[in-house]
């Protein structure tokens, strides 16, 4: 089985930077652990139901992680980050 590669949007990017250092480190250092090479990104994670359904979330504390898994290219690709209460927005 291959191991996924993590992929960051732009706009993923830009989000990480507004959160505060500390939160942004540990979803840094989650993402690392959970899903950088893993075999398997869907035992983390939970998948998004209605007009999302094609996307995952991974919860990190009061953050959620807003991601796509590619099975084709083997690839997580990142594609939103922020605070519970306005993720789904």
């Amino acid at each position: 089985m291959m191991e996924y590669k993590v992929i960051y949007e732009k706009e993923m990017i830009k989000k990480l930077k507004k959160i505060d250092k500390k939160q942004r480190d540990l979803i840094i250092a989650w993402i690392g652990k959970n899903l950088e090479n893993t075999k398997n990104p869907r035992k983390s994670g939970k998948a998004l139901k209605g007009s999302l359904n094609t996307y995952w979330r991974y919860r990190v504390g009061s953050y959620r992680i807003i991601a796509e898994i590619q099975d084709k290219n083997i690839k997580i690709i990142l594609i939103d980050v922020g605070h519970r209460g306005d993720i789904y927005r």
